[in-house]
């Protein structure tokens, strides 16, 4: 087992001094997907759910989280995002949610891909919880990363 970089010898917890790191272009895609009644899922997709616009509301939720990872995450470096964008694929019982978040610099920017994700869900579930408060938010997850010296990554 490698040893675990955000625990130091004594094994209390850090934050990892990436000063030495090459700067580098760093890239993650993280997905998520909620289901929730056909009737939900439908009022969705036509712009009927009476808060608003779900998709562009939880979209900028979404790209705000990823900015602020690193005060959510306490052991995560604040990271100067070059780009952060939020894509929805809707399904008849469903939202499928994937963000990819981009930087050039000294550590990745996986967390904020995986916060981004979960916040545009979470967000997607405040809007229309009155239509359906059974709504399940799962499946959340790295899809891929690239960039730094442990280079690309793609999810089996």
């Amino acid at each position: 087992m490698s040893k675990l970089t955000h625990l130091d010898e004594d094994g209390s917890a850090h934050m990892v001094d990436v000063s030495a790191k090459e700067i580098t272009s760093r890239e993650a895609i993280a997905t998520g997907h909620i289901a929730m009644s056909a009737e939900a899922s439908a009022a969705i997709a036509q712009g009927l759910v009476k808060k608003g616009d779900v998709l562009a509301v939880a979209r900028v939720a979404g790209i705000m989280a990823a900015k602020r990872t690193a005060d959510l995450i306490p052991l995560c470096h604040p990271i100067a995002l070059t780009s952060v964008s939020i894509d929805f694929e809707l399904e008849p019982q469903g939202v499928k949610v994937t963000a990819t978040a981009r930087s050039a610099g000294q550590t990745g920017v996986e967390m904020e891909a995986l916060t981004a994700t979960s916040a545009t869900l979470l967000t997607i579930y405040d809007m229309a919880k009155a239509l359906d408060k059974a709504m399940v938010i799962g499946n959340v997850r790295l899809l891929a990363k690239s960039g730094g010296k442990s280079g690309d990554w793609r999810a089996p």
